[in-house]
């Protein structure tokens, strides 16, 4: 009796199909990882303006419980400017200041601002960001900071 061996192809290889099929999962999850990790990266940039700014709340009161007769007028401790954010001064009087964080970069279009009493506002924000009178916007859809 002869026995015959029957050979099995052996495949190597994607085929067309599950090759499309890879492209187009990794395209869906690019679409949504690049814009999240995008926004992420933006708001650790903002950290920088936020803790300038808190920075400079507690100079200036120290600023002014010092100065004899009590006065934020002559204040200067800002932070340093950087590729970020650059810092300004705005109507420093006996009474009051407002410190403005302007956003450069790849955070242009956002400012953030602090006064003698603490109020926090976002004045400008890129699209989808918002603004705020009363807090400092870290995320789009105009949630505030905690």
């Amino acid at each position: 009796m002869e026995t015959r061996f029957l050979s099995t192809r052996l495949e190597r290889g994607f085929t067309l199909i599950e090759i499309l099929v890879v492209v187009a999962i990794v395209g869906i999850l690019s679409a949504i990882a690049v814009p999240v990790y995008r926004d992420y990266v933006t708001r650790a940039r903002l950290t920088e303006a936020f803790s300038g700014l808190g920075s400079v709340s507690t100079a200036a009161e120290d600023y002014w419980n010092t100065s004899s007769p009590h006065t934020y007028d002559g204040f200067d401790r800002l932070p340093a400017n950087s590729a970020n954010f650059t810092f300004a001064l705005s109507g420093a009087t006996a009474s009051a200041y407002k410190v403005t964080a302007t956003g450069a970069g790849p955070v242009a279009g956002f400012v953030y601002t602090i006064d003698q009493n603490g109020n926090r506002a976002t004045t400008a924000a890129p699209t989808g960001w918002g603004t705020s009178t009363s807090c400092w916007i870290d995320r789009k859809g105009a949630q505030c900071v905690q």
